[in-house]
This record gives C-alpha cells, sequence and structure tokens, in this order.
C-alpha cells in the first residue's frame, strides 16, 4: 500500500514537534504518560515516518515520469510516441493499453511472486549507475534478461483478439508455443520493434489532440 506523501510529513513533523517538547520539558518523562509519549515521540512515530516515506517513494519509482526522468532515457519516452503501430511500446502507450502514468513498470516487471522487488532492486541498480557508475548510450541499453511471455500473457491471455489472431494459428501447434513461452512473442517476423532508439531520427511521431 502507497502512503500519500502527505501523511508522511505529517508523521515528520508531529515528530519533530514532540521530540522538540521532551527535549524542552524532560521532567514529563518522569511520569508514566510522559514515558508513554516518549516511547511514541522516539521509536514509534519515526518508524511510520520513514514507512510512509518509504512508501511513498516506492511508489513514484513506479511511475513514468520517474523512469524517463534520467537523461539517458529520453529516448526511450520519445519512441512511446513514434507514429508506427509496428513499434510494440509505442502502440501499446498510444493506446492505453497500459497505463500510461505507469507503462514503463507494466511492461518490465516479472510477473512472478517477487516480480516487483526484482523491479526495484534493478531500479536501485539504474540509479547507482546514474550516479556513480558509467552510463551507457540509449542504443547499448540492453533487457537483464530475454524478455519472457508471460509478461504479454499477463494481459493478453484468454483475449479474443490474441487467441484467435491468424498469425498466432497459422501453423500447427504455434498457439501452443506461444503460451509455453518456446516461441518468444518478440522474435524476429512477430512484435520484434521494440523502442529502436538507434533508429529514431528517421522516426515520425504522433502528436495527440489538445
Amino acid at each position: 500500500m502507497n502512503i500519500p506523501v502527505w501523511l508522511g510529513l505529517a508523521f515528520t513533523a508531529l515528530v519533530a514537534v514532540l521530540t522538540a517538547l521532551l527535549a524542552f520539558k524532560s521532567e514529563l518523562t518522569r511520569q508514566a504518560p510522559g514515558r508513554v509519549l516518549a516511547f511514541l515521540a522516539l521509536f514509534i512515530l519515526p518508524v511510520m515516518a520513514s514507512w510512509g516515506g518509504f512508501s511513498a517513494q516506492m511508489g513514484r519509482a513506479e511511475s513514468t515520469r520517474f523512469c524517463l526522468s534520467c537523461h539517458v532515457m529520453n529516448d526511450f519516452g520519445r519512441s512511446l510516441m513514434v507514429d508506427d503501430p509496428s513499434f510494440t511500446p509505442a502502440r501499446h502507450y498510444q493506446n492505453h493499453l497500459v497505463p500510461v502514468d505507469h507503462a514503463c513498470y507494466t511492461c518490465h516487471t516479472t510477473y512472478t511472486l517477487f516480480g516487483p522487488l526484482d523491479a526495484k532492486l534493478e531500479g536501485l541498480h539504474h540509479m547507482y549507475v546514474q550516479y556513480l557508475g558509467t552510463i551507457p548510450k540509449p542504443a547499448a541499453i540492453r533487457l537483464y534478461h530475454p524478455y519472457n511471455n508471460r509478461e504479454c500473457l499477463h494481459c493478453h491471455a484468454g483475449m479474443r483478439a490474441f487467441m484467435d489472431e491468424p498469425n498466432h494459428n497459422k501453423k500447427p501447434g504455434l498457439m501452443a508455443s506461444i503460451l509455453d513461452n518456446r516461441v518468444s512473442c518478440i522474435s524476429s517476423g512477430c512484435h520484434d520493434t521494440m523502442h529502436d532508439v538507434k533508429d529514431l531520427q528517421y522516426a515520425s511521431f504522433w502528436k495527440p489532440k489538445p
């Protein structure tokens, strides 16, 4: 659950006020109510404030805006607006087939038990590279692992448009191979055009109507 930023700030402010009160009125801790207040101010509320801040930032890290806030990701953001339906990310983004505010996280999170945790850990590595490492050129950026059909099937499995698509059924057993991840959705000749940032200079871009 993502805690609102204002709630975390409220806890932080309350901790500061109560800590200041106890610092100037240390005699309050001589009585049981004062000791309870000290316990709240020095232990319970700081933990709640820390959790609130952590939760808010983890929620922010799932946003498209956050993912594209690094300069090296600019071209990946631009690729979402390419006016060409063969660009799979652009087609999904422009047609709201994924939540536009969480587009990157939606497609690049592994849909397994620890998928969200893995995505956040990889995000920490990205932050390290951004500030302390060597930033690669956009065209050199690659996925950590081959893209699993599971991530596509999380939304598409069972869809009539997907199951009845002629190209998915043109050969006996092809659909079963797709569902079992034996034939990749992004293999050559299928949905193989992704962000393709190296060729953006030749692309035309869609401009949404105001």
